[in-house]
């Protein structure tokens, strides 16, 4: 038992490192030599470099931050699946899959290579769903597709998103730790939406093309 819960902590360590890779941050070093965190929103997510640098690197970053959540996830499941720790009860399948989910959101948006500041889990939360399953996944990509088209607004689009996400964990019979994970971490990405939420209320969140001007 010693010897799995040791296991455990490694995994979450490990999708916590996964998910602290700064590629927003890197993505404004290595492109134009300037620190994203000082520009936009001071997020280091897809959206801001979207904002600042352009869409290409925008999408770039995008797709690395939802790997990153998609490749914490997988590596759990392909314990399992080929039974690279035959020591582990496959029960524990059901919760070191979230935890490792939650250990790449973690790392995203606190981490250490950025003294604990990051995005806003928005994408490598859509890689971790899409590796919990790819119906929940796909579903959630979908209600944020159908509230971008009507709002032009990101934020509200990812908040959309993430109070979805339990619906589905529901819908499709995820298992529970899951679906917990679905309720701890929706209003997680909704916390750390709050200063995007007090825009929209005020009526200045930019829509998609709009300039947001620096918080510095």
């Amino acid at each position: 038992m010693l010897n799995n819960t040791i296991i455990a902590i490694g995994i979450f360590i490990l999708a916590y490192f996964l998910g602290s890779f700064p590629t927003g941050y890197l993505a404004g070093k290595l492109l134009q030599g300037i620190d994203i965190r000082e520009h936009g929103s001071g997020s280091t997510g897809a959206t801001n470099v979207l904002r600042t640098l352009g869409k290409v690197p925008g999408s770039i970053v995008l797709l690395i931050d939802a790997i990153k959540g998609a490749l914490a996830v997988t590596i759990v499941n392909v314990i399992f699946t080929y039974n690279l720790v035959p020591a582990l009860p496959i029960e524990w399948q059901a919760y070191l899959v979230p935890l490792a989910a939650t250990g790449a959101i973690l790392g995203h948006s606190k981490s250490i290579w950025l003294n604990f500041g990051g995005g806003k889990s928005v994408a490598t939360g859509v890689g971790v769903l899409l590796a919990m399953s790819w119906q929940v996944g796909a579903s959630t990509i979908l209600v944020f597709g159908i509230s971008i088209a009507i709002s032009r607004i990101v934020s509200m689009s990812s908040i959309a998103g993430a109070i979805s996400v339990t619906i589905w964990m529901l819908l499709f019979a995820r298992p529970l730790p899951s679906v917990v994970f679905a309720i701890v971490g929706g209003i997680y990405v909704i916390w750390r939406h709050s200063t995007n939420i007090q825009r929209i209320i005020a009526g200045t969140e930019p829509k998609l093309g709009q300039k947001l001007e620096s918080t510095t």
